[in-house]
């Protein structure tokens, strides 16, 4: 069945497109929970609530764009709301005038598995701005607007979370 076909018989509430959807989807989308919040069963309560404003809100996908996007939005959006839930204060101090290197890639060097087994040991601001920046590919304007906080304090956030992630590392090599 193609996105088309279960896109349709979702809007029409036909539960065999339904359970098709979920299936087809849910392991990428459970990974993608699973890098913002740290347990696997807080990110299966992320993919549920996820799934289900995917149901429900089906009608509002328009056609345009990408439908795996559309929901990897929505996703992120449910992972984000579960963090600002957990933590109301998940993000430290803006930091001025840190000097940092960036010339050493963590992502190059690891494994996808060693990368999300680094990011469950991080605190939830510096994975949160990890994910959204180096994972989603957003801009810090972008996640600046996305979390309620200032372009700097996601770039410090971004260069303290690779810090950590070569510290980390270092420490497992």
């Amino acid at each position: 069945m193609t996105d088309t076909e279960l896109i349709q018989g979702c809007r029409k509430e036909d539960r065999e497109a339904q359970k098709l959807l979920y299936e087809r989807y849910a392991p990428r989308f459970f990974a993608l929970c699973k890098r913002y919040v740290k347990t696997n069963e807080d990110a299966e309560d992320v993919l549920v609530e996820g799934f289900f404003k995917i149901m429900t809100r089906i009608d509002q996908y328009t056609g345009e764009g990408n439908f795996e996007g559309w929901m990897r939005r929505i996703m992120v959006n449910e992972s984000l709301m579960f963090l600002r839930k957990a933590n109301t204060q998940p993000y430290t101090e803006e930091i001025v005038n840190l000097e940092y290197s960036d010339n050493y890639n963590v992502v190059d060097e690891l494994a996808a598995q060693d990368i999300l087994q680094l990011l469950d040991q991080l605190p939830d601001g510096y994975r949160t701005i990890f994910n959204l920046y180096v994972l989603e590919g957003l801009k810090h304007r972008e996640i600046a607007e996305l979390l309620g906080i200032s372009i700097n304090t996601s770039k410090s956030q971004l260069i303290l979370a690779k810090k950590r992630m070569q510290e980390l590392m270092r420490v497992q090599m």
